[in-house]
């Protein structure tokens, strides 16, 4: 049972299964304790609600990092598509107005530190040691090596990396999540801890 979980929950724009987001919020209580969270790729804070509830429980922090103008795939004419986080004044996707009202109607507002810009932008002068890193960005291998490349080395020893949207089978998904966390696992920095549903998570060694 996690405490203080939105009512809601289910019905906010997302893909994270149920029993992924409960691994994820387990994983971010133990990793709270010790430092701050960072996810990358936050779209309208589905997932972010769950590690946000667990940070608060240390009084600690999630830098929640999205340019939020979508992935590849949000785009018009791709698959996952959503015409409602679609600003037409501006002809492109808008995430942050749908996340922010999320995160504060959960009530994490002084937990959540929003970061609107791409992952290698922010990662450029990042000097804050993470216990966790959630990747869930761009599903591109060119996104996916850069969030692993620009993240990993903030990680702190001990640290968790999870890696969202593995799938072996190129008919089930998307192969670049795939790709990193077998790269994670051949680095000799992680240990494999386990796997829940489409959920990888490693520790730092």
């Amino acid at each position: 049972m996690i405490p203080d979980l939105p009512a809601n929950i289910d019905e906010l724009k997302g893909f994270l299964a149920r029993d992924e987001a409960e691994a994820l919020y387990q994983y971010a209580l133990e990793s709270s304790a010790r430092g701050p969270v960072l996810e990358i790729g936050s779209y309208c804070g589905k997932s972010t609600i769950y590690l946000g509830l667990a940070c608060r429980q240390h009084n600690s922090t999630v830098f929640a990092l999205d340019h939020h103008r979508g992935s590849e795939e949000h785009q018009q004419g791709e698959y996952f598509h959503d015409p409602e986080l679609y600003d037409t004044g501006e002809g492109q996707v808008d995430t942050f107005k749908e996340f922010r009202r999320n995160i504060a109607s959960a009530g994490l507002n002084d937990t959540v530190v929003p970061v609107v810009a791409s992952s290698a932008a922010a990662a450029r002068h990042w000097q804050t040691p993470l216990a966790m890193v959630f990747i869930d960005g761009g599903h591109s291998l060119e996104a996916a090596l850069s969030d692993y490349r620009c993240w990993t080395a903030h990680l702190q020893r001990g640290g968790i990396l999870a890696i969202h949207d593995l799938f072996e089978d190129a008919h089930e998904g998307g192969q670049a999540p795939f790709a990193i966390y077998r790269m994670a696992k051949a680095s000799g920095l992680f240990a494999d801890i386990g796997r829940v549903n489409t959920l990888g998570f490693l520790r730092r060694l």
